[in-house]
């Protein structure tokens, strides 16, 4: 079997990333995939012209101009701007925590009402939080743990919030603007065509190998290279031998729609916690789109 300067485990941003650098630097990879295609976790699915982000929504942010530089050498990046909405029971309001939720949750306008709310519902847990649920409420009070946290958080761990620590939410972004804009970093985007273009073109003139489960095949890949770079799942690494992670899996179900426009918005969050899922992503407003259907996931 040819010999490599490197062996790559995993296709995702960190792995075409490393193999950039290191064909860029006149060194040899060989990459090995568990699935059936690159990008890991970016990957997208064209479907009629839509780029389906398979395993959830991506949006690349940074405040670090070199990195938005080193990305754009590879795709063009289009100026998306990630604006989620929160649906409690048909009640709408705009994520992150910022003026616009206060103005629809309480009727307040001003940042020094939103303030005073909040600072008089916090007030409620007046000792060191035990678990997430005081955690939270002590940051942004009882109104908006119960609609906007308490049941989502609940489906994400598949555990009640007062039987989680405290550590898991050490702070929660509360604005007092009216700005909808998620993230607060310089740079935001999608690349245009999807991430298959980015992570396809920082993967250029390596060998790529889809369907192989490196840990079910050490001995024949650790032959191939004097050093590897593994992206993998550290316990599957170690099998198991210090017990299994508890990681928390995701089920997407993706529909194609007879409709323009499902929901106005490319990420809905279902924060109650008898909607049977977490979110709805309408993948076409990643790129503006104007295809005649739509697919939701």
């Amino acid at each position: 079997m040819k010999k490599y300067d490197y062996l790559i485990v995993g296709s995702g941003l960190f792995g075409a990333v490393f193999a950039r650098y290191a064909v860029d630097n006149g060194k040899s990879c060989l990459v090995i995939e568990k699935r059936s295609h690159p990008g890991g976790n970016l990957y997208c699915k064209n479907i009629n012209g839509i780029n389906v982000h398979e395993y959830g929504a991506h949006i690349f942010h940074t405040n670090n101009r070199r990195v938005w530089e080193y990305v754009n050498r590879y795709a063009e990046f289009n100026r998306y701007t990630n604006s989620p909405i929160a649906n409690y029971k048909g009640e709408i309001y705009n994520l992150p925590f910022n003026m616009n939720t206060f103005s629809r949750m309480w009727g307040v306008v001003t940042p020094e009402q939103a303030r005073k709310k909040i600072d008089q519902q916090k007030s409620v847990i007046d000792h060191e939080p035990r678990n997430l649920e005081e955690q939270a409420i002590r940051l942004v009070g009882v109104d908006i743990y119960n609609k906007l946290i308490k049941g989502y958080t609940e489906k994400q761990w598949g555990r009640d919030c007062s039987q989680l620590p405290a550590f898991i939410i050490k702070r929660l972004p509360v604005r007092y603007t009216y700005d909808n804009n998620y993230f607060n970093d310089r740079y935001q985007g999608i690349p245009i065509g999807g991430y298959n273009v980015l992570i396809d073109a920082l993967l250029e003139g390596c060998d790529i190998e889809f369907g192989v489960d490196y840990n079910k095949n050490r001995e024949k890949y650790d032959a191939v290279a004097d050093k590897m770079v593994y992206t993998g799942t550290i316990d599957s690494y170690y099998n198991y031998r210090f017990g299994k992670l508890e990681y928390r899996s995701l089920r997407f179900e993706t529909v194609e729609l007879d409709t323009d426009n499902y929901q106005g918005v490319a990420v809905v969050n279902y924060t109650d916690r008898e909607t049977p899922f977490t979110r709805i992503i309408e993948h076409k407003h990643f790129e503006y789109g104007e295809q005649p259907i739509t697919i939701i996931t």
